[in-house]
């Protein structure tokens, strides 16, 4: 059977470090004009030397390969924190905020903590933590004191806003 093109060796070792490295280095050339204004192909040019240099030394190639996927997924988080907190900080109709300014840190805080959490149970690390810090409590007991500290925060955060800003 043949091996589909999108994860042969030769596209992902090869291609891809070739294309991301060659782009980069045309956009930086292009919006910084270091090389002058007017002159594409010459960033063209910069840019393909550097792509070839790259895929030529296997060490250099390697680095690039394993930060990839490492970026894809930092992307992909803060790509899903921006929308979540984005959810919580638009403006309603009117010209007041849709929620007073402490209170979106305080949602920001509690998502972001949240895919902190929901990171480590989704790469297994959650299963290790109570082990290192369990001091014989069961891990009900630190499940529970999590929750209640939430809660805490959330009743402390609401009172402390309970106005509308003015100013």
């Amino acid at each position: 059977m043949a091996e589909p093109v999108f994860i042969s060796p030769f596209f992902v070792s090869y291609i891809l470090p070739f294309v991301l490295v060659f782009t980069i280095v045309f956009a930086i050339l292009q919006r910084t004009k270091l090389l002058g204004d007017n002159v594409k192909q010459i960033n063209a040019i910069v840019g393909l030397v550097v792509g070839l240099i790259l895929i030529s030394f296997p060490f250099a190639r390697n680095i690039v390969n394993q930060l990839m996927p490492f970026l894809a997924v930092i992307l992909v988080i803060f790509l899903v924190f921006m929308l979540s907190y984005g959810f919580f900080s638009r403006k309603n109709n009117s010209t007041d905020d849709f929620l007073p300014n402490k209170l979106k840190i305080v949602f920001a805080g509690l998502l972001g903590l949240g895919l902190i959490i929901f990171l480590l149970i989704i790469t297994g690390v959650w299963d290790k933590i109570p082990g290192l810090i369990s001091f014989n409590f069961s891990k009900d007991f630190w499940l529970n004191a999590l929750l209640f500290l939430v809660i805490v925060i959330s009743i402390i955060a609401v009172l402390k806003n309970k106005g509308p800003e003015t100013g």
